[in-house]
């Protein structure tokens, strides 16, 4: 594979290019991963900077629907949009349906937008392990906003937040039950908080909804990150496009804010340290996987399983062991 060949026609926004660029990301094999970080260091002088917003919701609150609405209203607004949908795999099978390109059909069809997606391969929060990457390369294909759809809601989805600009909780309408159903920690990471099917009949629900979230909203400590009024409930509808503008609205209002301040580069400077220390972690991890240690951890886990020794004791020989091996190396 001609790696530079790939970079050029990325840069240059060519769609099949993109693609074969993400799979190449996504690939776990060694020469892949090295052909990978050659590609991503030829792509990231270029500078380019898109609006990264990642999205999360309870099942059912139709996540798919209002992107698709959503991505629509923003390539009306002269943008160009890339989405990257992270679907859910199995746990015994490692596959995944792989449907949201299907569920976004007008979407799809625009040469504005661009529409990916990806196993979760059991990462926590829905997030596959190199959605970050991917998003690196939307951005360098030059798409100004990327929309990274996760699966389901859980306390793991402070994941994304590491990678976007702005985190969207969608949810929908219902009783004060489904406010004990969130977890505080993915209220707390929430830019906006949408009520999404505030049509119809739904639609005096949807405003009593968006009313008691923004009552648990003030609860929350304040971040220094926002101005005041945010993070901030809001009403929308993916089928009649009502609160679409006000929405979109509020997430420039918040960027523009954040620029102004100095949060925005202060906080794209904290995710890319965040994700170094991520890759070294799962880097020293993936020498556990080694023939020899692997066989070690098995042996002293059935010690463990047996009672013949503790677990703590069993993972300091195994790290003192590892430890040994990189003085070693050196």
């Amino acid at each position: 594979m001609d790696i530079h060949d790939l970079a050029t026609r990325v840069a240059a926004g060519e769609r099949r290019a993109l693609a074969r660029a993400i799979t190449l990301v996504e690939s776990g094999r060694s020469d892949h991963r090295t052909q990978a970080t050659e590609l991503l260091d030829m792509l990231s002088p270029n500078g380019r900077q898109a609006l990264r917003i990642g999205l999360s919701g309870t099942p059912g609150v139709g996540k798919s629907t209002f992107i698709e609405t959503f991505g629509m209203f923003l390539i009306q607004q002269g943008l160009t949009v890339a989405v990257l949908a992270v679907d859910p795999s199995s746990a015994r099978s490692g596959g995944s349906i792989l449907g949201d390109k299907t569920r976004m059909e007008h979407l799809s069809r625009e040469k504005n937008a661009f529409i990916r997606p990806s196993p979760s391969q059991s990462q926590l929060g829905g997030v596959a392990r190199r959605t970050r990457e991917a998003v690196a390369l939307c951005e360098a294909a030059g798409f100004d906003v990327v929309l990274i759809e996760t699966v389901g809601v859980g306390q793991s989805e402070t994941m994304v937040a590491e990678m976007s600009d702005l985190f969207l909780l969608l949810l929908a309408p219902a009783g004060g039950d489904e406010l004990q159903g969130v977890k505080r920690g993915i209220m707390e990471i929430a830019d906006l908080i949408l009520v999404n099917k505030a049509d119809g009949d739904l639609k005096s629900t949807a405003i009593r909804t968006c009313a008691d979230y923004s009552g648990a909203l003030r609860l929350l400590r304040k971040r220094i990150y926002d101005p005041d009024g945010y993070p901030k409930a809001m009403t929308v509808s993916a089928v009649t496009q009502d609160g679409l503008i006000d929405a979109w609205a509020a997430m420039k209002e918040l960027v523009d804010w954040r620029k102004a301040e100095g949060h925005w580069n202060k906080r794209r400077a904290q995710q890319a340290r965040h994700w170094f220390e991520e890759d070294l972690r799962h880097g020293l991890l993936s020498v556990l996987t080694q023939a020899g240690t692997r066989a070690r951890i098995n042996d002293l886990g059935d010690r463990v399983a047996a009672g013949e020794i503790s677990a703590t004791r069993a993972a300091e020989e195994v790290l003192a062991e590892l430890r040994l091996h990189t003085r070693f190396a050196n």
